[in-house]
């Protein structure tokens, strides 16, 4: 699930991305509130999170430009204003929720997973992903294969959804590494490689059909169809 996060405080938005990612969700950060107009136009996204004092046009004027072009996704919005009338200002030009910094980042996962669950949105517009007899439920961020719940690590999660997202499609283990580490590929590492294993020991150990084969070679692909 892919998440923009726009703030301009390097810190900050380094802390957000790395929790972001440990909750298995794909984060874009960007520092200008011009770029995360581009940035949505550029690709979807499940929901933003928006810092208001930005160095160049500020985080309300990003909303209601949003908003204008017609871009419903959900907007939670961090500001260090905590008087009600800067709450109801940021509701009231289009944000879908207001955190006060500092912030606790549990909260900021719990009602950033409150607002998709509202909207019932995701990147792609789509709630559950499915394959054969498994469901992959992007809100609650439940996972299960033939009636049984299956657990599973932040990263695991979210390879499993990049598989899922480009099923039948063999994804490159540099794609993968950029995807979920957020990094280029380093030749000489085997993470990938471990991280596909623990997730094939939950996903189809127990299970058929297999879902996650090797092209070697190549790279990964999720698929139902055995032929």
């Amino acid at each position: 699930m892919r998440v923009l996060v726009v703030e301009d405080d390097p810190k900050i938005s380094s802390f957000l991305l790395d929790g972001l990612q440990r909750e298995g969700f794909t984060v874009r950060a960007v520092e200008r509130g011009v770029d995360a107009v581009a940035a949505v136009q550029d690709q979807e996204f499940a929901a933003i999170v928006l810092d208001l004092m930005l160095p160049d046009i500020d985080g309300l004027s990003v909303v209601e430009r949003l908003r204008a072009d017609g871009d419903r996704t959900p907007i939670l919005i961090l500001s260090a204003k905590r008087s009600v009338d800067d709450r109801v200002r940021g509701l009231r030009s289009g944000g879908d929720d207001y955190l006060t910094k500092p912030f606790s980042f549990a909260e900021l996962v719990v009602r950033l997973q409150a607002l998709l669950r509202r909207s019932g949105s995701t990147a792609a517009g789509v709630t559950r992903l499915r394959a054969a007899d498994l469901t992959l439920d992007l809100v609650s961020r439940e996972l299960r294969r033939g009636g049984q719940r299956i657990e599973l690590q932040p990263k695991e999660f979210a390879l499993l959804e990049y598989l899922l997202h480009n099923r039948d499609v063999v994804l490159s283990k540099s794609s993968i590494m950029e995807r979920i580490w957020g990094y280029d590929f380093d030749p000489q590492t085997n993470i990938v490689d471990v991280l596909i294993s623990r997730l094939r020991s939950k996903v189809d150990k127990g299970f058929e059909p297999k879902l996650i084969h090797t092209i070697r070679g190549v790279g990964y692909v999720l698929k139902t169809d055995q032929r």
